[in-house]
């Protein structure tokens, strides 16, 4: 099932149904250009064999990043950089897409100290500024840097667009009555608090020809109590379904419930193990006709094409694995390895680490395969957790001495 090819409704094929999913490859240059060594890396993944690669957190506005690393799509961006990034994505005939986003109330304080949100409901972490309530004309804007990015992103030679609309991030926390507590037209019920998300598809589907590829990323559930809910995540499908996407990308959780980061042990089922948002699927598969990619926790080619038989899902995303072994699709779909890469399995379980250690070691071993060329999996979970805080500190410190040299001011200081 996983080397079968699928058409999507505006006519492109993929060649098998593994797709990289987007990670935070927070690769790019002090300018939020593509480095060369995300450049080289895009090229191996195209090489390895997946039929779609998907690149990580692609912010529509600088000044509102999820990471100092994050590559920008904006006027400012160095396009014929971002066309060689592109150019190496597609050499191993992999169809490719800019994830576009916009971090909102989880842009770290050190980028913005007061980031552009759906509210003024702050994070309940530390390290991210006070965030400022969106004005109607605020809002407005971000659909049309949506849209400018899209067609930027046409410009450069992407295949298509994902839509960031999971993990928290602005479109997501629209989504949400516990972050959205507005009492206008972008908050209240579903179909207000979904106009965002909406609107910027809308406005992307119009910029861009018929054949450009418009996908959404779509939480099943916030995992929050007051969240964004399952029930709503369906309705919010179809509605994506009514203005023409491609396919929908089903994740879940946010920064302060990262579900789509959990990793599970050698100790836990193999359901908990693979397919985290499976059961979650099944309700959206249902509702549409579109195809639909599931993401989280696949490693086995057995449990992938269960779920592509079974009809659970069209797709199956993938990220972590890509990072361990940038070949292993190919190995997968030949039937040279019946499993992708989990040595996630292998580590302690979560709360016997620090928060967030597991991601931000995987986070480290991207960032060495970047700019190296290659990992170093002896490195303990704490080590690679440090490290990566460390680079972190050095990427944020970096930009913002790019942004004094080159007197880049954020708009309204």
């Amino acid at each position: 099932m996983i080397s079968q090819t699928l058409t999507l409704p505006n006519g492109r094929t993929l060649k098998n149904r593994i797709v990289k999913s987007a990670m935070s490859e927070a690769l790019a240059d002090d300018h939020n250009n593509p480095s060369q060594g995300q450049i080289d890396l895009f090229r191996r993944w195209s090489a390895g064999g997946a039929a779609m690669l998907i690149t990580g957190n692609t912010p529509v506005d600088r000044w509102h990043l999820e990471h100092a690393g994050n590559f920008v799509l904006d006027p400012l961006s160095d396009l014929d950089q971002v066309a060689r990034l592109t150019e190496a994505a597609k050499c191993g005939g992999a169809i490719v897409l800019a994830q576009l986003a916009h971090a909102g109330r989880q842009t770290p304080q050190a980028v913005n100290p007061m980031p552009t949100s759906i509210s003024t409901e702050e994070m309940d972490l530390a390290g991210y500024g006070t965030p400022q309530q969106a004005t109607n004309a605020d809002l407005e804007a971000v659909v049309e840097k949506f849209s400018r990015s899209a067609q930027l992103a046409q410009e450069a030679g992407f295949d298509g667009v994902q839509i960031h609309g999971a993990h928290g991030y602005l479109l997501s926390s629209a989504l949400s009555p516990r972050i959205n507590t507005r009492h206008d037209q972008w908050g209240g019920p579903l179909e207000n608090r979904a106009r965002l998300l909406l609107s910027v598809v809308r406005a992307v589907r119009m910029a861009v020809n018929p054949e450009f590829i418009v996908v959404v990323k779509l939480n099943s559930s916030d995992f929050q109590k007051g969240g964004f809910s399952h029930e709503e995540s369906v309705l919010v499908a179809q509605m994506l379904e009514a203005e023409g996407v491609d396919f929908i990308e089903i994740s879940g959780g946010t920064f302060e419930t990262p579900t789509a980061y959990q990793h599970a042990s050698q100790k836990e089922s193999t359901k908990a193990r693979e397919g985290y948002f499976l059961e979650y699927a099944k309700a959206i598969k249902a509702a549409i006709s579109i195809p639909l990619m599931v993401t989280g926790g696949f490693r086995s080619a057995e449990v992938m094409n269960g779920a592509l038989e079974r009809a659970e899902t069209d797709l199956i995303g993938m990220g972590r694995p890509f990072i361990i072994d940038p070949e292993f699709p190919t190995k997968l779909l030949s039937g040279a390895l019946e499993m992708a890469p989990a040595v996630e399995r292998g580590f302690p379980p979560a709360s016997e680490l620090p928060r967030g250690a597991v991601l931000n070691w995987f986070c480290e071993q991207l960032s060495l395969l970047g700019r190296m060329g290659d990992t170093n999996l002896e490195l303990s979970v704490e080590d690679g957790h440090e490290r990566y805080l460390a680079f972190i500190q050095a990427a944020t410190g970096a930009l913002l001495s790019a942004r004094t040299e080159t007197g880049l001011q954020r708009p309204g200081s």
